[in-house]
């Protein structure tokens, strides 16, 4: 008797199992590092307890665990014999802004849309301004609850960090701490805020300090993503298409950052060059500049506008759009004098749902392509458990066809 089919079945079988055998074996290397950082805050290497303990510390030398090869530092550049070189100089931006006063004006949002749909196109950066959210009690309010937060002694922070990455509240330092080769100079708190917020479920467990001013300004950010998810529809010309989806149910991850003075910030960065896993990400900083957008193969630094939102298009939406609006890289810059704090949140439909293009932006006949897979949060986590997750080859690894072709 003929063992062939029964072997590959076998063979199918021991594929899958490899497969999850080794996204488990990279989960829990990751969440053994970050054990050991949660139970040993204060034992060993001074590294674990994150850059905001090295900066009160008075250091005025960079460790060598945050100090990045040389062609990976922000001043890095490419001379004329293609090895890296160093610049001072600091290109500026003023993203595109999209007044949401005008938006909401009838005989003004046609020529809104238009700005919004170029600068998807052109930059996946923008900037919003006159959204209506309170500058005193949910802006403010929530930068200064962040600030307050970081300057809480290390053993009350210490208990919020977890290795678990789904945590409803999650404190820690760097990118990835358990992957990055070299340290980023950041310390986080990571919030869930599935959407509709339940806080008797989610927030109750968020710090004291920041609770109530989270939740308002969680729900008060989910409320302007979806006016801008309608909107970017809108300028798209889908109708309705993920709304629906949205309204009922919505992924809802807000980070709280804290950049502070770093001794050496020509040899390190706040953030590495990355691209968002989502649909849109507004983030909410002070007026200490640090952000950087990369366009036309140079690394501008967006000028904060006092009060305004910026916001960049995710993955998810590069994907949905079917190339249209493009997922750019970015990253974050540090200085030697000041602190800087920023709150991201990024949004998106839920874990499960299965994304790809929209069925109204594919036509073959019509020339226009499917460019990308489908892709879930499974899917994500088997590429992070199988490359190093570096810039956005994650979604490279998505595409069927270049965006620019």
């Amino acid at each position: 008797m003929s063992l062939a089919p029964m072997a590959a079945i076998v063979d199918l079988a021991s594929s899958a199992q490899q497969l999850q055998q080794a996204m488990e074996v990279a989960e829990e290397e990751a969440k053994a590092a970050e054990q050991q950082q949660r139970l040993m805050p204060y034992s060993g290497s001074i590294l674990m307890k994150g850059v905001r303990h090295l900066s009160d510390s008075g250091i005025t030398r960079l460790p060598d665990r945050y100090v990045l090869p040389a062609p990976d530092r922000p001043d890095a550049g490419a001379g004329h014999d293609g090895l890296a070189t160093t610049t001072t100089s600091v290109v500026k931006v003023k993203l595109p802004v999209v007044d949401l006063a005008r938006l909401r004006d009838p005989s003004q949002r046609a020529a809104v849309l238009q700005t919004l749909d170029a600068a998807c196109r052109d930059y996946g950066f923008f900037q919003v301004v006159n959204h209506g959210l309170d500058a005193g009690d949910v802006i403010a309010g929530m930068l200064d609850a962040a600030r307050r937060f970081f300057e809480l002694p290390l053993p009350e922070r210490a208990r919020y960090m977890s290795p678990d990455v789904r945590a409803a509240v999650r404190y820690g330092t760097s990118f990835n701490q358990a992957r990055d080769a070299v340290l980023c100079w950041r310390d986080f708190l990571k919030l869930a805020c599935h959407h509709p917020l339940r806080r008797d479920a989610v927030a109750a467990s968020w710090p004291a300090g920041l609770r109530d001013v989270a939740s308002r300004y969680a729900a008060a950010t989910h409320g302007l993503f979806m006016e801008l998810m309608e909107a970017a529809l809108q300028a798209l010309g889908i109708v309705g298409g993920v709304l629906g989806e949205l309204a009922a149910a919505a992924s809802h991850m807000m980070t709280v950052n804290c950049y502070p003075a770093c001794p050496q910030p020509e040899l390190t960065l706040g953030m590495p060059a990355h691209s968002d896993y989502g649909l849109l990400t507004l983030v909410l900083q002070d007026h200490v500049e640090g952000l950087q957008v990369m366009h036309d193969g140079r690394w501008l630094t967006v000028d904060p506008i006092p009060g305004a939102f910026v916001v960049n298009v995710g993955d998810h939406l590069e994907i949905y759009s079917n190339g249209a609006y493009k997922s750019v890289l970015h990253r974050v810059r540090v200085n030697s004098t000041r602190p800087r704090m920023s709150v991201a949140s990024f949004h998106s439909l839920p874990a499960e749902r299965v994304v790809g293009p929209a069925p109204e932006l594919v036509d073959e006949a019509a020339g226009k392509p499917r460019r990308y897979m489908d892709t879930d949060f499974a899917t994500f986590l088997a590429y992070l458990a199988s490359a190093d997750g570096k810039d956005k080859t994650f979604l490279q690894s998505r595409m069927l066809i270049s965006s620019s072709s």
